[in-house]
């Protein structure tokens, strides 16, 4: 008949004094089941190994420590659970990818109307839109680009509504005079 095991707070007392032969027994007992527990709390097989080593380590170092009021194991997963938490608070967090870089590396697709507003902008129409007064202009680009309502207009624009419609009008048949002038 054989010698029982020691417990966990007998095995604790002789790591406190530099017994490694004990730390490997308590090693021994108590890996499996925290790494376990790590494991889910984290996603990171490495993480969680790299926490338990450690927590054995600082048992190795503050073995003293222990009051011997509670549970080995409930002192031993306190310790692993601040481990698990330091590496994850001094991980290095992704470094977010500015919207330069992603525009460099994905093509760029334009909607319809991102490409009408570029030829109105740089085309025929754009040129006849610079060639308009500052008030024709504002009046076309907020009811027919923006696609205000006439009312909405007058709000925005500060001015009656019968003034935006004869705006608009006059504007049309300003760039409808350019645009017929250019073709010919």
């Amino acid at each position: 008949m054989g010698t029982p095991p020691l417990s966990d707070a007998d095995l604790l007392a002789q790591v406190a004094v530099g017994d490694e032969s004990a730390l490997r027994a308590l090693v021994e007992r108590h890996s499996a089941w925290v790494l376990l527990r790590l494991r889910r709390r984290t996603s990171d097989e490495e993480l969680a190994a790299s926490a338990v080593q450690d927590t054995f380590v600082a048992v190795w170092h503050n073995a003293r420590r222990y009051r011997g009021d509670g549970d080995v194991g409930a002192w031993l997963w306190g310790i692993a659970i601040k481990q698990l938490v330091s590496r994850l608070r001094a991980r290095r967090q992704p470094t977010p990818v500015s919207q330069q870089v992603i525009s460099a590396l994905s093509p760029s697709l334009r909607s319809a109307e991102d490409e009408l507003l570029i030829a109105v902008e740089h085309g025929d129409l754009g040129a006849g839109l610079r060639g308009l007064s500052p008030e024709l202009r504002q009046a076309l680009q907020v009811t027919v680009l923006d696609g205000l309502s006439t009312k909405e207009a007058a709000l925005l624009l500060g001015v009656p509504q019968g003034t935006v419609k004869s705006r608009v009008r006059l504007a049309k048949a300003r760039l409808r005079q350019q645009l017929m002038e250019g073709l010919a």
